[in-house]
């Protein structure tokens, strides 16, 4: 033990011109994940690792050292350089979305990730990034004419909307996710949101499409909503307390057996009812063991990081470039926190988002640790 909090302690000193706040906020964010997830995975490793609970675990806790080493490495990389990768890295991650579709497993119904080697890796978390880093470097090259339509609105709306479509195809959700932070990127870099007005036509358009296409998505909606709106679904799917509404039905019973300070952390009884708990419903987990004071207090921590990140990091930014970025990224963060608590308390529809820095995952807990390690870099050059 000795020896972890000197690492720790290291680790801090290290890490120290960064915002301290956010740096904490994600410390203990992924410490909360630890014990949320060796609590949550019990039934998970009893079908697939003969009841080693420990296996998980310590695949989780190597997860999260490579999301920490990520954002060790990425706080010290210049965010100049980085965006230079842009273009470059969001031309690669459409490349994987294509390939993902042809070489990819299927897994709940989509298929989002392939393996490489011992790995698997979802394209959609890279994609995402990329969109972000690329978006942020137009927004500063088009500042001059940024509300030209021909000049700066349709280029970068052209990447936004092949990046979201293709996203789209298998992760709703996140493309969802992702539209609504390149809306307040380019809102942010003064581009006249009644520009998106087509944009978000079409993409709505397509949405419906999708869900049209996809019985799965259809059944989840029309479960939230209790109607049969979409063809080829029934409405007895739709209001099947067994079918499409089990996880959410599933996730409320955890939060109000959690009551004010929860049943005590490893004594979830939801863990054994509620599909992949150490993931999309870990934060029902969380309130349901540590009650709706623990949920409210990591919840809060999300908060502290939105003011932290736009506050401070973005606003005190060096350059545009910075401020975009921290925007982008900050919400991200933030808009997936609020999203995976919003299923979990039953005022959204099921997404299966994870929630960063605490979820059981591979490529998408790496991916939170870079970005929050791109934010770290940019307020590590703020003048002082």
């Amino acid at each position: 033990m000795k020896a972890i909090l000197r690492v720790i302690v290291r680790f801090l000193r290290r890490m120290q011109p960064v915002d301290k706040y956010v740096l904490w906020c994600v410390l203990v964010l992924s410490a909360v994940g630890i014990m949320a997830v060796y609590s949550a995975v019990g039934f998970l490793a009893e079908v697939k690792a003969g009841g080693d609970t420990e296996l998980f675990l310590m695949r989780h806790v190597i997860r999260v050292g490579l999301a920490l080493a990520g954002l060790w490495a990425f706080s010290y990389v210049d965010y100049h350089k980085l965006a230079r990768w842009g273009r470059p890295l969001l031309i690669g991650s459409l490349l994987l979305l294509v390939l993902v579709r042809i070489f990819g497993f299927t897994y709940g119904g989509a298929t989002r990730a392939f393996h490489l080697g011992p790995l698997s890796i979802q394209p959609s978390d890279v994609a995402k990034i990329a969109l972000v880093l690329y978006v942020a470097v137009l927004l500063v090259r088009k500042q001059a004419y940024i509300t030209s339509v021909a000049r700066a609105v349709v280029p970068i709306q052209f990447w936004i909307f092949l990046t979201i479509l293709f996203i789209g195809l298998e992760d709703l959700s996140t493309a969802a996710l992702a539209f609504a932070v390149m809306v307040l990127m380019c809102f942010v870099g003064r581009m006249k949101l009644g520009h998106f007005a087509g944009l978000g036509l079409v993409t709505a358009a397509l949405a419906v499409l999708m869900l049209i296409g996809s019985p799965n998505r259809a059944q989840r909606v029309e479960s939230y909503l209790g109607l049969n709106i979409f063809p080829g679904t029934e409405i007895e799917e739709a209001l099947d307390t067994q079918a499409e509404g089990y996880q959410a039905r599933q996730a409320r019973i955890a939060l109000a057996m959690g009551e004010l300070t929860g049943v005590g952390p490893g004594k979830s009884v939801q863990r054994d009812f509620l599909p992949a708990p150490y993931n999309d419903f870990i934060f029902a987990i969380i309130a349901e063991e540590y009650g709706l004071l623990g949920a409210l207090a990591l919840l809060g921590l999300f908060v502290l990081v939105l003011l932290r990140g736009f506050l401070r990091i973005a606003r005190q930014a060096p350059d545009p470039l910075g401020l975009f970025l921290a925007v982008g990224f900050t919400s991200l963060l933030v808009l997936y926190s609020f999203v995976h608590a919003g299923v979990a308390v039953g005022i959204l529809p099921v997404t299966g988002l994870p929630l960063p820095m605490v979820s059981y995952g591979g490529t998408s807990m790496v991916a939170a640790g870079v970005m929050v390690g791109i934010l770290l870099n940019i307020s590590r050059q703020i003048r002082r």
